[in-house]
């Protein structure tokens, strides 16, 4: 479909495909069997500056918005969907610094990652807390000029590599989630350290480690917003950048599809190729549906966001997370029935797809989150229409 994209939205996409093709797919077999973080390729990123998309001009930026951002990570996970998180979950760490930080921490911080000389992070999840934000057990507690953080932070994507982290603490764990803050962490603050680093079904060349605070020293110049506000921070923050995993989710299906096409035209069986016989045709047209159908709502979701119209995006935000994963995980199998014993083997991309798809129905809120989030918005506007 038209998606009426400007010359300059074009000009990311086909940038950011031929950075996919040229650069990614020779390595993508190679970084999931070695789990090796990508550095080679975050520096081509980089130099093609494309970490700043979404960045305002006057931090060292595009100006682009959400959409932009979409645009590349789409094209990006079409060729391998570590590399893809691994790029975009330094916006998930700025998204907090760009909506909610002072003048004075957005030139700090912003300039240094639009250029992709830092990668930032987010850090929520710890092992009592993750769909329930709530349960956040690290501490943040005032003293002088210093908040000292306490606590673990657990499956953090860039950890460990990433220069600038956006943390969640508690700032007074008796008010619950009102009892959160959030807070810019720098790499090497004293008493600042990394856990061990996962080994996972798939994305596996992003590096997923735990973060350990004890008696780290933050300055009160690095609380984001105000004491109280982190769960705000939170969700905002996620509703910003779940349009970015759902178009990850999107292009790991749409390099399935093309993927298993591209086998089932020159794969013969009973004298004709694999794309002859009707049962696989539905079996692509069902899947070419979900994928554009998916594609139409990210992008909608995401010029929303960028038009700053509407004030509360989290349903239309669950929505396409929900909806882009769902069929990445659908279409993602189903390439790989085509395929038959082949798709099994590593020889052929697809396994590895299917193992890069299921996270996305899992991180950012799991999709049964999602179901709760879009379901109790719509009670609440037909509640306010009577």
């Amino acid at each position: 479909m038209n998606y009426f994209l400007t010359e300059e939205q074009q000009s990311i996409v086909d940038l950011a495909r031929k950075i996919a093709v040229e650069k990614i797919s020779p390595q993508a077999a190679k970084l999931d069997e070695t789990e090796e973080f990508p550095w080679e390729i975050m520096k081509h990123l980089a130099q093609a500056d494309l970490f700043g998309l979404y960045i305002p001009e006057e931090y060292g930026g595009f100006g682009g918005g959400v959409f932009e951002l979409a645009l590349a990570v789409e094209q990006l996970s079409r060729s391998c969907g570590g590399v893809a998180v691994s790029f975009a979950a330094s916006a998930l760490g700025a998204f907090p610094i760009l909506l909610f930080g002072t003048e004075e921490q957005k030139k700090k911080y912003l300039p240094p990652i639009a250029k992709g000389e830092k990668l930032a992070a987010f850090g929520l999840t710890e092992a009592n807390a993750g769909s329930d934000a709530g349960g956040v057990e690290t501490t943040a507690k005032k003293e002088e000029d210093y908040y000292v953080l306490n606590g673990t932070k657990q499956w953090i994507t860039n950890g460990g590599e990433a220069e600038i982290y956006t943390i969640i603490a508690a700032t007074n764990k008796r008010r619950g989630s009102r009892g959160l803050s959030a807070f810019i962490v720098e790499k090497g603050m004293d008493g600042f350290d990394f856990g061990k680093k996962e080994k996972k079904m798939g994305i596996r060349c992003s590096a997923t480690r735990e973060l350990v605070f004890q008696n780290c020293k933050v300055p009160k110049e690095n609380l984001l917003a105000k004491e109280g506000y982190g769960f705000i921070v939170a969700l905002r923050t996620l509703d910003n950048a779940r349009p970015g995993v759902a178009a990850q989710a999107l292009g790991i299906a749409q390099g399935a599809m093309d993927a298993a096409m591209d086998f089932a035209r020159q794969r013969i069986q009973f004298g004709q190729p694999v794309t002859g016989f009707q049962a696989v045709q539905h079996m692509f047209a069902d899947m070419a549906t979900q994928i554009e159908a998916t594609r139409a709502l990210t992008y909608a979701v995401a010029r929303t966001i960028d038009s700053g119209t509407q004030k509360d995006i989290a349903k239309e935000s669950a929505m396409c997370k929900l909806i882009a994963s769902d069929t990445a995980m659908k279409v993602t199998t189903d390439a790989l029935q085509i395929m038959g014993g082949s798709g099994y083997m590593r020889e052929y991309p697809v396994e590895k797809m299917m193992r890069d798809a299921k996270i996305t129905q899992i991180y950012e809120g799991t999709n049964q989150i999602q179901r709760n989030v879009i379901a109790l918005n719509m009670i609440k506007e037909a509640a306010s229409v009577r």
